[in-house]
């Protein structure tokens, strides 16, 4: 395989990673407006770890670095936790 070939595979996974946040970011709505219904606050501790757990975990086993996977994942769910505080202020003005 050639190094445009390779390359053009990482784009094409590249373009996945982000069809998958944006999917993720999407389903940050609806548990935002769960959320809102009930009365739950947007940032959730015990979930936060749960999922930062997991992740490292699952790193681990594929043999790529916890640490960086981490990282990301804080990323990620910073950017839901601000989604969701986006949609209730919508909610709000309703």
């Amino acid at each position: 395989m050639s190094l445009e070939q390779v390359r053009s595979e990482i784009s094409r996974v590249d373009a996945g990673i982000i069809r998958l946040i944006a999917e993720r970011q999407e389903l940050a709505d609806r548990v935002a407006h769960i959320k809102t219904k009930n009365g739950i606050a947007i940032h959730d501790e015990k979930r936060t770890a749960e999922v930062l757990s997991s992740v490292f975990d699952q790193a681990v086993e594929r043999k790529i670095d916890p640490v960086a996977v981490r990282k990301v994942f804080e990323i990620l769910i910073s950017m839901s936790e601000e989604r969701q505080k986006e949609f209730t202020d919508e909610e709000n003005l309703l």
